[in-house]
């Protein structure tokens, strides 16, 4: 497996190169073919290392109408956002379902986000927070939260910086994101055609049509509480068994 360490280019000092370094091994790690989560997990670390102010860091996405954390950098990021998804309140979700970017440096003063701002307060040692649109084929679908915990340390130079990345994590994003849809179709495909394959089998077995073994094939799922690939599945390897 490529971690996001091994991907590093080499530091030559040069103004930028922090972002040409972070964005080099996001890239390196996206399109090497690693997983989904270790992408995820690379966003929201280089979110640290690339935000000034930033201690926390996490990846929330949306699906229908659910929240769910898909990659956080430590138990404090990832409490907040279920303090959120919640609450439906806070930046992460605010900048999902309305504008693009929310910053709030001193959340003990005058929070848009009273009762979020209560449990950070009172449970977490974070003080200000920033939440960043995340869009992926022209679809609002996540957000990066990032956290500080010191108040005023997100600022102004965080937010262009954040900006900065939030394009290029989409891109990252996306391609996990197009992965997994061209993971799922393939298994799709290859479900479609053990289950035809098992249809013939018990056409040929039983001497009856396609509509009786697929009925055959439903019956036998249904009583044994698995999917009727499942059981296609079975009933093929049985068939291509030495004995």
């Amino acid at each position: 497996m490529v971690s996001h360490s091994d991907v590093r280019p080499p530091d030559t000092g040069r103004p930028g190169d922090e972002l040409v370094r972070e964005f080099g091994a996001l890239a390196a790690l996206t399109y090497a073919g690693s997983s989904t989560d270790d992408v995820y997990r690379a966003v929201v670390v280089a979110a640290t290392r690339l935000v000034p102010g930033v201690d926390h860091a996490s990846l929330m996405m949306l699906s229908g109408d659910t929240f769910a954390t898909v990659a956080a950098t430590d138990a404090v990021a990832r409490a907040i956002d279920q303090a959120e998804i919640r609450l439906r309140e806070g930046p992460c979700v605010d900048a999902i379902l309305d504008e693009g970017m929310y910053l709030d440096p001193d959340l003990a003063v005058g929070s848009a986000w009273p009762r979020l701002s209560r449990f950070v307060l009172d449970r977490t040692p974070v003080r200000g927070g920033c939440g960043v649109r995340i869009v992926v084929d022209q679809q609002k679908i996540g957000a990066l939260n990032l956290w500080s915990d010191l108040p005023g340390r997100l600022d102004a130079v965080s937010a262009d910086r954040a900006m900065v990345l939030a394009p290029f994590a989409s891109l990252a994003v996306a391609a996990g994101h197009h992965r997994e849809q061209a993971a799922t179709l393939r298994e799709g495909l290859h479900s479609n055609r053990e289950i035809g394959k098992a249809v013939g089998l018990l056409m040929a077995f039983h001497k009856v049509d396609e509509t009786k073994a697929w009925e055959i094939l439903r019956e036998t799922s249904r009583d044994l509480n698995q999917k009727v690939s499942a059981v296609a599945r079975t009933i093929v390897d049985y068939h291509n068994s030495p004995w």
